[in-house]
């Protein structure tokens, strides 16, 4: 029995014993540069927003995405949970509107690097979080690792952030041929999002949706949910500039209020579509993109 196969009995058997309490979210994509962790970050600011208390697990090892966002430095992260004895709410990090972030380091390099008991410890502890957090948002490194896919089967829920270039839904759909096509992925047992990122319409949003969703139900015979759009916009484009979350840089930007409404949409089981809305200076931007 292979170290990732003992993770999956062991989050299996904690999920048996222990009445979740946490809504466990994995953003995950299939390449990177669609804006994961940016969709990871405004997110859980979003929800917070709206009374949720959230923690994001930055399990993208050796980046630090999050933290860069936050403006935060960690004292300790997943390393030092591991290795160096520290306790689960040691190893949290506080951000912005009572938001908990854990670092993944860059000391952990794969889950297929840990010994067993350190497995079993690793779980043990993040199965604490379901008392600490409403949500708890995993943000994935980019690509198709073995690393992304095990955190990727082992959630409930999936929210996978593509955009409409034919490169990034190329890669969408190869990251879901890899978790359908795998053994320990058992179908239906999870629910998968899709998140339009970067687009100029909602019917932009939909085509891309309906693009993915096609091929995936006729090879792989699976089942998506559309779960909505964030749309191309300047203001979210500076504030990546300023390494800042856009919700707190522009509060009232097209892309906060499309992140707003992905909260609520998830938090209340609703389908709500935001309204985008163009200025003349996004409207030419956006005119130059599509003919260059």
């Amino acid at each position: 029995m292979d170290q990732a196969e003992q993770l999956r009995n062991v989050i299996k058997r904690n999920n048996q014993n222990q009445v979740r309490t946490a809504r466990v979210i994995t953003v995950t994509s299939g390449k990177g540069g669609v804006g994961k962790s940016n969709t990871s970050v405004n997110l859980a600011i979003s929800l917070s927003k709206i009374g949720k208390k959230v923690i994001i697990f930055d399990a993208d090892f050796g980046l630090a995405n999050v933290e860069v966002m936050f403006g935060a430095i960690p004292q300790y992260n997943l390393y030092d949970l591991i290795y160096k004895g520290k306790n689960i709410r040691e190893i949290i990090t506080p951000g912005p509107l009572d938001i908990g972030f854990i670092s993944g380091g860059s000391g952990v390099i794969g889950l297929n690097n840990l010994y067993r008991d350190q497995i079993i410890y690793l779980t043990k502890c993040i199965s604490e979080l379901n008392n600490l957090a409403d949500f708890i948002i995993i943000d994935t490194g980019a690509g198709i690792s073995d690393q992304v896919l095990e955190f990727v089967m082992a959630s409930p829920e999936i929210l996978l952030v593509t955009t409409p270039e034919p490169s990034s839904l190329t890669d969408s759909y190869s990251l879901l041929k890899a978790l359908y096509r795998n053994p320990g992925f058992v179908q239906g047992g999870a629910k998968i999002h899709v998140l339009a990122n970067k687009v100029t319409s909602q019917e932009e949003g939909q085509s891309v949706f309906d693009k993915l969703n096609s091929v995936v139900s006729q090879f792989l015979h699976g089942d998506l949910d559309f779960i909505g759009v964030i749309p191309q916009d300047e203001q979210l484009e500076r504030a990546v500039r300023q390494q800042k979350p856009v919700s707190l840089y522009a509060p009232k930007a097209p892309s906060t209020e499309a992140y707003d409404c992905l909260a609520r949409n998830l938090a209340q089981g609703t389908n709500e579509q935001v309204r985008i809305r163009w200025g003349i200076t996004q409207m030419i931007s956006n005119i130059i993109n599509k003919r260059f």
